[in-house]
């Protein structure tokens, strides 16, 4: 075993994604600007399911905008971090999102901690589906 500081015991990197890359190519979408006024320090992040399917106005629905609807995401996940309870690095997100001109429904997000990219070790919040990470 190679016990070099630099070498890691899984061999090196074949492969990796940045989070600028994602941001690139549209795979997540930043909304620290948002977030901060809502009361976030860290920058944010929404991975492009959260984003297409809560913020983006489904045709033909209305009273509803994407500043509105980013807005409430933002505000719950603050609202979501202050009464956590865990010292995790996850923390799960709830908020009603009408896409239809009916009733709102139920959403539940999970919002993610860890590092802003791999050369950057900030913290950040990425938003996504439960069945995303």
């Amino acid at each position: 075993m190679n016990t070099e500081q630099n070498e890691s015991p899984f061999g090196p990197v074949i492969y990796a994604y940045t989070r600028a890359q994602a941001v690139a190519d549209g795979v997540q979408v930043e909304v620290t600007k948002t977030a901060k006024e809502a009361g976030i320090s860290f920058p944010v992040f929404l991975t492009r399911t959260v984003f297409d399917s809560f913020v983006a106005v489904p045709e033909g629905v209305t009273g509803q905008d994407e500043a509105g609807r980013l807005w409430d995401i933002c505000w719950m996940l603050r609202f979501a971090i202050l009464r956590s309870r865990s010292h995790g690095d996850r923390v799960p997100v709830a908020l009603y999102v009408r896409n239809d001109n009916h009733r709102a429904k139920l959403v539940k997000l999970i919002a993610q901690c860890g590092p802003l990219d791999l050369d950057d070790p900030q913290p950040a919040i990425t938003v996504m589906m439960p069945d995303e990470d």
